[in-house]
């Protein structure tokens, strides 16, 4: 039906997408069996990442049972082994497809937004965490896995003495322990350790090297972390990419992703300039403001701490119960903030809520991008004190250090931001969270299957 998004994702592949790209791979007409065209297979995908489809078992079950997706594929119901292969060789094509979605895009007028949002969202690779470790750790397990397997085989000896279904059990595992103990040494053989952004080694992975360990909603997980860069006029996504690195590494990359292909589309590389950027508080880092700066983009990315100083959120404790309306009972009293302690200018000391010194141990210290004056108290004053568990946040600190900010230097691009977000039009351009929600469905699955190619091909 004219006006669905299955017919408007026909209309786009027929008739707007140049999948000539195709033709040295699926011109086999003559040499082997028919090819289901590529544009029956892209439709087929297409419309599968737009219902959250992302298996190649689910897609060829749909176009088995589902109409639309019977319809989309013209009756030839591709199996999941033809699809997997498609996605999975799409690297380098996807590129070119997505700018010509990219170009469809800016013949409709639905670019030149005057704000940009950048988000992602952490993929679990197709491996497992238990093949993760340094190298060192990795051949200790190879070790492991060697002694266990001569166990088994050991055991195999004795098969004349055992029922068959336990011979063919152990056949089995020596079999899978065998493949595991050569994977191990397959890559581990001339393996150099993998570096992080610090130089310090990290944990390697014998199946999927380029995937790393990250936090997520559902705990750690053995993956990617997916980024897309959205243009808020239309919700038009303009730059997709799986990446090894947290939220914060990656607002450069994408920022020139999306430059790469708006002059694929022959638009200009300075289109972001004087442009609004939003992101949530994990790309907040000196190093993404400092980018935003040297981009000239007026960007809105909050601290972790930024609803806190919002009177908008000044009742969120009542619902840490998960009680609405009701505190937490018999709530421990918090650790004493610089604010609990007095200084005196005349002889440069604070004096703690017990009435005992602090004086001034070292100055112009500086922690990342600030710089503190440093206080501390004399142990002997400590150890008997009896706020202790109120001014020692670890129990085997010996006595309290209070870092006291130099307010001397002129705001940094940190203090910049918080004061930018904190404003009225801060609050407005980022009322708490701008998120993705309402992307281009068509241009989001665009990018979805050029993800999930580069996701597949690793």
């Amino acid at each position: 039906m004219s006006g669905t998004l299955e017919h408007t994702i026909s209309r786009v592949v027929d008739e707007h997408i140049d999948l000539s790209v195709f033709d040295a791979r699926y011109n086999n007409d003559e040499t082997g069996a028919t090819a289901i065209h590529p544009k029956i297979l892209l439709k087929v995908i297409l419309l599968a990442y737009a219902k959250g489809m992302i298996s190649s078992r689910q897609i060829e079950r749909a176009c088995q049972e589902n109409i639309l997706f019977i319809a989309l594929s013209y009756g030839y119901a591709p199996d999941h082994s033809t699809i997997a292969a498609f996605i999975s060789s799409m690297q380098t094509e996807v590129q070119t497809l997505f700018s010509n979605i990219l170009l469809v895009c800016e013949g409709m007028g639905l670019l030149d937004g005057t704000h940009f949002s950048l988000d992602g969202v952490k993929l679990s690779a197709n491996v497992s965490k238990e093949w993760s470790g340094t190298l060192d750790e990795l051949k200790n397990k190879r070790h492991k896995l060697k002694e266990k397997l001569q166990r088994v085989m050991a055991e195999h000896t004795q098969a004349d003495k055992q029922p068959e279904v336990e011979v063919q059990r152990q056949k089995q595992q020596e079999k899978r322990l065998q493949l595991q103990v050569e994977r191990l040494n397959e890559f581990l053989k001339d393996r150099e350790p993998k570096r992080g952004s610090d130089g310090k080694e990290i944990q390697s992975n014998a199946v999927d090297n380029e995937s790393v360990k990250m936090p997520s909603s559902h705990g750690v997980i053995q993956g990617y972390n997916a980024q897309a860069l959205v243009d808020s006029k239309h919700q038009v996504i303009l730059a997709a990419e799986a990446f090894a690195s947290q939220d914060h590494e990656n607002l450069q990359p994408m920022l020139d992703g999306a430059k790469k292909n708006l002059q694929a589309i022959g638009k200009d590389e300075t289109d972001f300039q004087e442009k609004q950027l939003t992101a949530d508080s994990n790309y907040h880092s000196l190093n993404s403001l400092t980018v935003c700066r040297d981009e000239k983009i007026d960007a809105y990315i909050p601290d972790i701490q930024f609803r806190k100083r919002d009177p908008h959120f000044a009742g969120q404790e009542r619902f840490k119960d998960g009680v609405h309306g009701r505190q937490r009972p018999d709530g421990k009293p918090g650790i004493f903030a610089l604010a609990d302690f007095t200084f005196d200018a005349s002889k440069q000391i604070y004096t703690c809520p017990q009435g005992k010194e602090l004086t001034c141990h070292a100055r112009n210290q500086v922690n990342r991008h600030r710089t503190y004056d440093v206080y501390h108290a004399r142990v002997e004053d400590c150890a008997a004190c009896p706020l202790r568990a109120r001014c020692l946040s670890k129990a085997n600190t010996s006595h309290r250090y209070l870092s006291v900010q130099v307010d001397s230097q002129p705001p940094n691009l940190i203090d910049e931001m918080k004061a930018k977000i904190d404003s009225e039009q801060g609050k407005r351009i980022y009322p708490g969270g701008w998120g993705l929600s309402s992307r281009s469905l068509l241009t989001f699955v665009c990018t979805s299957a050029w993800a999930a190619s580069r996701y597949a091909a690793r």
